[in-house]
């Protein structure tokens, strides 16, 4: 049984906007906060943002202002908001529920 599924990523001009989507599984829905992570070639992999279980928000501080996290409880699906994208937000995204994450979803944006 497939636990988390992202889609919405792409190929983007720098300033453009995309949207991801992370499709949880209910019952780690309901348990877990939910995170996007991401990782660019050569890097560690880094936290963007994180949605609790009661909708509290945090954001790394090169996304704020730029990124918003939100959820849709009904279809226990979480969604990343990304406007204004630079060049380095080029990577692959993760959703996270818990410690359980999905495959990926690559962003990359040209300059």
């Amino acid at each position: 049984q497939v636990q988390l599924v992202e889609s919405g990523g792409g190929l983007v001009q720098a300033g453009g906007s995309l949207r991801l989507s992370c499709a949880v599984e209910a019952i780690r829905f309901s348990r877990n906060a939910v995170s996007w992570y991401r990782q660019a070639p050569g890097k560690q992999r880094e936290l963007v943002a994180i949605i609790s279980r009661t909708g509290v928000t945090e954001y790394s501080e090169s996304v704020k202002g730029r990124f918003t996290i939100s959820r849709d409880t009904t279809k226990t699906t979480v969604y990343l908001q990304m406007d204004n994208l630079k060049p380095e937000d080029t990577a692959i995204y993760y959703c996270y529920a818990g410690l359980t994450s999905g495959q990926g979803t690559q962003v990359t944006v040209s300059e």
